[in-house]
């Protein structure tokens, strides 16, 4: 197969000028920090938030170098309510409205089914799936007390949840992983038909192979020169490529979608 050379990186233009965005699962690596340098890139004001404390100050810190006074950070773990609570309800305290929402935050693992464990299949559910159910939650809360919409924006709040393709097709080691990506597809469908009535958009983005540092950590070489394969363009996505389709979802150029699920590669149901 050929291998299609990555693109350059596109320059901000914008489209997210004046709008505050709450990211979790931002603290550098991956797609969560690509996304919050992109929207700060496109002119939004950014909370970022993750459960890693000291990483989440760093990559503030890096941010706030080249994005002073549009960054702040917020520690959160998805798990635990009180904190996703406290997250949604810093940014409006700090910049009067909510916006855009980017749930981000998902945990994987490999396990054979026959040796996977309740508590593994629960820790990557309640991360997953239940960690996005419980920050859409708390958005929507927010956007529909406010009379629509994003809170002090008077309309036009949007939710964009990272889904992924293994929610779509089958791949060994992953039932936990991909049951719980399933769930935020249909999570993202269901949200919408109830969001629409306050104004507010909710979609998802389902990458396949956006390469980061965690991920060369945690996955065989193997098995990464195999998923590179199953890829179209012969190579794996780099996260900023993602994030210029969260961008768009956030943005007033998809002002007519709602409930979808975006590949962003060419593996699909």
């Amino acid at each position: 197969m050929t291998t299609v050379e990555t693109p350059a990186y596109v320059p901000g233009h914008g489209l997210l000028t004046g709008r505050t965005a709450v990211i979790t699962a931002a603290a550098g690596a991956g797609i969560g920090g690509a996304t919050a340098r992109r929207f700060l890139e496109e002119g939004a004001r950014v909370l970022i938030s993750d459960a890693h404390g000291r990483r989440l100050k760093e990559y503030e810190a890096e941010l706030a170098r080249d994005f002073p006074g549009a960054v702040a950070a917020v520690p959160c773990d998805v798990t635990d309510e009180a904190q996703v609570r406290a997250l949604f309800e810093t940014a409006v305290s700090e910049h009067g409205r909510l916006d855009v929402v980017v749930n981000n935050a998902g945990l994987g693992g490999t396990s054979p089914l026959v040796d996977m464990t309740d508590e593994q299949w629960s820790r990557v559910l309640d991360v997953t799936l239940n960690g996005t159910f419980r920050c859409t939650r708390a958005a929507l809360r927010l956007m529909r007390d406010s009379g629509g919409g994003g809170v002090g924006n008077g309309g036009g709040g949007v939710i964009v949840n990272n889904a992924s393709v293994v929610g779509w097709r089958a791949q060994a080691g992953q039932a936990h992983y991909a049951a719980a990506k399933a769930g935020v597809m249909a999570l993202t469908r269901c949200a919408a038909l109830e969001a629409a009535e306050y104004g507010v958009r909710v979609n998802a983005v389902s990458p396949s192979l956006a390469m980061h540092p965690h991920l060369v950590k945690v996955t065989t070489p193997e098995l990464l020169e195999e998923l590179t394969a199953r890829e179209a363009f012969g190579r794996y996505a780099e996260p900023w490529e993602v994030a210029n389709v969260i961008v768009f979802l956030a943005s007033g150029y998809s002002s007519y979608m709602t409930g979808e699920v975006v590949s962003v590669s060419s593996q699909h149901a």
